[in-house]
Protein backbone atom coordinates (compact mmCIF):
# COMPACT_ATOMS: atom_id res chain seq x y z
CA UNK A 1 0.00 0.00 0.00
CA UNK A 2 3.50 2.39 0.66
CA UNK A 3 4.02 1.93 -2.94
CA UNK A 4 0.95 2.13 -4.70
CA UNK A 5 0.13 5.79 -2.57
CA UNK A 6 4.07 6.71 -3.53
CA UNK A 7 3.77 5.44 -7.05
CA UNK A 8 0.45 7.27 -7.38
CA UNK A 9 1.81 10.76 -5.95
CA UNK A 10 4.96 10.52 -8.44
CA UNK A 11 2.55 9.78 -11.30
CA UNK A 12 0.06 12.83 -10.40
CA UNK A 13 3.43 14.66 -9.68
CA UNK A 14 4.97 13.78 -13.46
CA UNK A 15 1.69 14.56 -14.93
CA UNK A 16 1.70 17.82 -13.58
CA UNK A 17 4.79 19.08 -15.30
CA UNK A 18 2.43 18.38 -18.99
CA UNK A 19 1.17 21.73 -20.06
CA UNK A 20 -1.23 22.29 -22.68
CA UNK A 21 0.50 24.96 -24.80
CA UNK A 22 -2.60 27.07 -25.24
CA UNK A 23 -3.56 27.37 -21.36
CA UNK A 24 -1.14 27.87 -18.95
CA UNK A 25 -2.28 25.35 -16.56
CA UNK A 26 -0.79 21.22 -16.11
CA UNK A 27 -3.49 19.09 -18.20
CA UNK A 28 -3.93 17.51 -14.38
CA UNK A 29 -5.18 20.19 -13.16
CA UNK A 30 -7.30 20.95 -16.18
CA UNK A 31 -9.02 17.91 -15.75
CA UNK A 32 -7.87 16.25 -18.79
CA UNK A 33 -6.77 13.19 -17.45
CA UNK A 34 -9.89 10.33 -17.27
CA UNK A 35 -8.11 7.28 -15.50
CA UNK A 36 -4.82 6.58 -14.28
CA UNK A 37 -4.78 2.67 -13.66
CA UNK A 38 -1.32 0.91 -12.11
CA UNK A 39 -1.19 -2.76 -12.42
CA UNK A 40 0.63 -5.10 -10.40
CA UNK A 41 3.94 -5.30 -12.52
CA UNK A 42 4.08 -1.54 -12.32
CA UNK A 43 2.81 -0.78 -15.83
CA UNK A 44 0.18 2.34 -15.88
CA UNK A 45 -2.84 2.28 -18.14
CA UNK A 46 -3.56 6.10 -18.97
CA UNK A 47 -7.36 7.70 -20.34
CA UNK A 48 -7.07 11.19 -21.05
CA UNK A 49 -9.06 13.73 -22.96
CA UNK A 50 -8.12 16.96 -24.81
CA UNK A 51 -9.95 20.39 -24.13
CA UNK A 52 -11.15 20.00 -28.17
CA UNK A 53 -11.23 17.12 -30.48
CA UNK A 54 -9.19 19.39 -32.95
CA UNK A 55 -6.09 20.50 -30.42
CA UNK A 56 -3.08 21.17 -32.70
CA UNK A 57 -1.25 18.78 -30.22
CA UNK A 58 -3.53 15.60 -30.05
CA UNK A 59 -0.89 13.66 -31.62
CA UNK A 60 1.88 14.64 -29.76
CA UNK A 61 0.37 15.09 -26.20
CA UNK A 62 -0.26 11.28 -25.18
CA UNK A 63 3.72 11.37 -26.05
CA UNK A 64 4.24 13.71 -23.76
CA UNK A 65 2.15 11.89 -20.66
CA UNK A 66 3.90 8.42 -21.66
CA UNK A 67 7.19 10.25 -21.78
CA UNK A 68 6.48 12.28 -17.94
CA UNK A 69 5.53 9.11 -16.45
CA UNK A 70 7.61 6.92 -17.70
CA UNK A 71 10.51 9.10 -15.86
CA UNK A 72 8.88 8.00 -12.45
CA UNK A 73 11.19 5.63 -10.69
CA UNK A 74 9.78 1.57 -10.69
CA UNK A 75 7.51 2.45 -13.45
CA UNK A 76 6.86 -0.28 -16.06
CA UNK A 77 5.02 0.59 -19.09
CA UNK A 78 3.27 3.46 -20.26
CA UNK A 79 0.44 3.03 -22.20
CA UNK A 80 -2.07 6.22 -22.98
CA UNK A 81 -5.46 6.54 -24.57
CA UNK A 82 -7.24 9.46 -26.25
CA UNK A 83 -10.59 9.48 -25.40
CA UNK A 84 -13.98 11.67 -26.23
CA UNK A 85 -16.05 10.40 -24.15
CA UNK A 86 -17.74 12.19 -22.05
CA UNK A 87 -16.45 14.87 -23.61
CA UNK A 88 -14.33 17.61 -21.90
CA UNK A 89 -15.64 20.51 -20.15
CA UNK A 90 -14.82 23.19 -18.22
CA UNK A 91 -16.48 22.09 -15.23
CA UNK A 92 -13.16 19.35 -14.91
CA UNK A 93 -10.92 21.78 -13.77
CA UNK A 94 -9.58 21.87 -10.55
CA UNK A 95 -9.93 25.14 -8.06
CA UNK A 96 -6.74 25.64 -8.39
CA UNK A 97 -6.99 25.63 -12.60
CA UNK A 98 -9.71 27.81 -12.30
CA UNK A 99 -8.22 30.85 -10.39
CA UNK A 100 -4.99 30.21 -12.40
CA UNK A 101 -7.64 30.49 -15.43
CA UNK A 102 -8.92 33.64 -13.58
CA UNK A 103 -12.34 31.24 -14.52
CA UNK A 104 -14.26 32.85 -11.50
Amino acid sequence: MEELDRLTTDIVGALKTVYDPEIPCDIYELGLIYKVDIEDDRSINIDMTLTAPGCPVAGEMPGWVQNAVESVPGIGQVNVDMVFDPPWTPERMSDEAKVALNWY
